[in-house]
Order: C-alpha cells, then sequence, then structure tokens
C-alpha cells in the first residue's frame, strides 16, 4: 500500500467508523490496518446489511493514526480485533506479543514488485544493476532477495532505495527502476490510470511462499470471547452480501465514505471482491506453516514455534 493511497484518505483517520447496536451494549472495537479503503469491504457490508447489529455487537471499526498501533493495542487489551498481515503476525509474536490470528479477511497475496513497461524489464533477471525501491526495511528485502535469487542474482546485483511508501511516484519519476510493496488491486490500476503500462512480478511465482494479505489478530487470552465468533459470522455474512451484490455495496460505500468516490477506488472495490475469504473461520495450516518456515529460514523471526503459537480457528 502507498504513501498516496494512504493520503488520500487521511481525512477519515482516526475516526470511529461504526457505533452499531443499542448504545448501552460494550463495544466490540475493530483496528483498521490503515485508513479506509476497499480491502475493507466485508466489515462495512457486514455494517450495511445489519450484520453486527443483528448479532448484538456494538462495532466500532476505528481507522489508526499509524499502521503499526492496531496490533499492540490489541495485545494491550485496549481493542478487541487488529487487522493486520500475516508477515506481520510472526514479526509480532516473535518478539512475545499474545496475539493470535483468528480470522482471515483476504486470503491470498495482493504483494507485487513492479516495473514500468518503458524501463526494459520484462523478467527478474533484468533487475540486475537497477534501482528497486522498498519501504519496509527487514522484510521486503528478504522478499527482493528471494525473488532475484529464483534467477541467479543476489541483493548484491542491485541497489535497494528507501522510497517510504511513494511508491508509484518513485517509479513515475524514475528514482527507482522497480519497487516492491505495491498492490495487484490499488498501485497497478493507479500506474494504468496514469497511462503508464505496469509490468508486474507476483512474489509467489518467484519462491516467496503464499501469505494471507489481510488477517484478523485478538489478544491470545481472550479466544474464548463469546462475541468473537458471532463478529466472524457476521463479517461472513457481509462477504456474503458483497459477493451477491458488489454494486449495491458500493453505492452504500461511496454514500458512507465520500472521499473515496473516484475511479481507483471504484475499480480496487470490483477487483477485489474475488480476493475476500468466502469463510474468515478457516484456517490453511499448512500456509502457516509454510510461511512461518520461510520467516525462520530468512532469519526474520528467532522462535519456530508451533502455528497454535500464531494463528487458531475459532469454532463457529
Amino acid at each position: 500500500m502507498s504513501l498516496s493511497r494512504r493520503s488520500v484518505l487521511a481525512a477519515t483517520a482516526a475516526l470511529p467508523l461504526a457505533t452499531l447496536a443499542q448504545a448501552d451494549t460494550p463495544k466490540f472495537t475493530v483496528l483498521l490496518d490503515w485508513f479506509v479503503n476497499p480491502d475493507h469491504a466485508p466489515l462495512f457490508a457486514a455494517k450495511y446489511i445489519g450484520a453486527f447489529a443483528a448479532a448484538g455487537l456494538n462495532v466500532d471499526i476505528i481507522a489508526p493514526t499509524d499502521p503499526d498501533i492496531p496490533p499492540r493495542m490489541v495485545a494491550a487489551k485496549k481493542a478487541d480485533i487488529a487487522l493486520s498481515y500475516q508477515t506481520q503476525l510472526y514479526l509480532l509474536c516473535d518478539q512475545g506479543l499474545p496475539l493470535r490470528r483468528t480470522g482471515t479477511l483476504i486470503n491470498q497475496p495482493l504483494n507485487t514488485l513492479m516495473a514500468l513497461g518503458t524501463s526494459g524489464i520484462t523478467k527478474i533477471s533484468d533487475l540486475k544493476g537497477r534501482k528497486i525501491g522498498y519501504s519496509v526495511a527487514g522484510v521486503e528485502d528478504v522478499l527482493i532477495g528471494t525473488m532475484l535469487g529464483s534467477a541467479g542474482l543476489s541483493l548484491h546485483d542491485v541497489t535497494l532505495v528507501n522510497v517510504n511508501f511513494n511508491l508509484v511516484t518513485a517509479l513515475i519519476s524514475k528514482e527507482v527502476d522497480a519497487v516492491i510493496g505495491g498492490y495487484r488491486n490499488f498501485e497497478e490500476n493507479e500506474l494504468k490510470e496514469k497511462g503508464f503500462n505496469p509490468v508486474v512480478f507476483l512474489p509467489e511465482d518467484y519462491g516467496v511462499p503464499a501469505s494471507d494479505e489481510l488477517i484478523l489478530m485478538s489478544n491470545a487470552g481472550a479466544l474464548n470471547d463469546p462475541r468473537l465468533p458471532k463478529f466472524l459470522n457476521a463479517v461472513k455474512k457481509g462477504g456474503d452480501a458483497l459477493r451477491k451484490d458488489p454494486q449495491g455495496m458500493w453505492e452504500k460505500f461511496i454514500a458512507d465514505q465520500a472521499s473515496l468516490n473516484d475511479t481507483l477506488n471504484k475499480t480496487a472495490w470490483f477487483q477485489s471482491v474475488p480476493y475476500f475469504a468466502a469463510n474468515p473461520f478457516y484456517l490453511d495450516v499448512k500456509r502457516y506453516s509454510t510461511y512461518r518456515d520461510f520467516m525462520f529460514a530468512k532469519g526474520l523471526i528467532k522462535h519456530k514455534g508451533d502455528v497454535s503459537a500464531y494463528a487458531v480457528t475459532i469454532p463457529a
């Protein structure tokens, strides 16, 4: 997710977006991973169809001012759910934070490594001697190194440049020749909208295990909270409603979030529909163990715990 995507949505930061059910019902606080965007569609669809209220939940959906805050708020028992990423889950648990994946919103990767069609880069080996932009030190350089390794290259064959989430700008200005971190449902479309032809490399095609892009994290001490399965079931109903009527849900979304009524977000909304997990409860244990092994082998985590130390299945 690029800084341009974030800044466009900044007006909504840190504002409660939904207070449902009865005012005297204790709040169930959900912290987004960042500013409101189409990646959160099932949550908003659940709100629009009244699924949270029907479950007796008083849900507060809150956009944070800092994407690092939500999981730590949940770990400190100051929020009930945090949206985050599978990669981040291992890092946080490795630090000893009491967190578990309890649900999945997007069950496939959205991350890409992108270049412009005019760069002459058509295959991974063409990155030799080029500049590659990144934003998250430690993680993204490992992803880049893994992808390069599939073509017999290493990080020594490229120059890494921290572009601080200015992915599209860095590419267009030719500050770098390629960037990692752009989403296939957003930055790729943003470049096309600006008249460019992006060349897209999917990490999972070049040695990086597939992962769940957007997951739900809970405090490890709150896994028996009776509200949790009710919330996940409501999210499932929201996803079902979204798949049944994406246009109707889009119209409700832009009425609710008027600042996002543009071509870029509309394209992302409809493109993202098949990316959402049909069953938020479902945990792909093999996927989580495979990515854990990858993180451990690359030195990103120091401990190689059982999958249950990172992720659990909540009974429906």
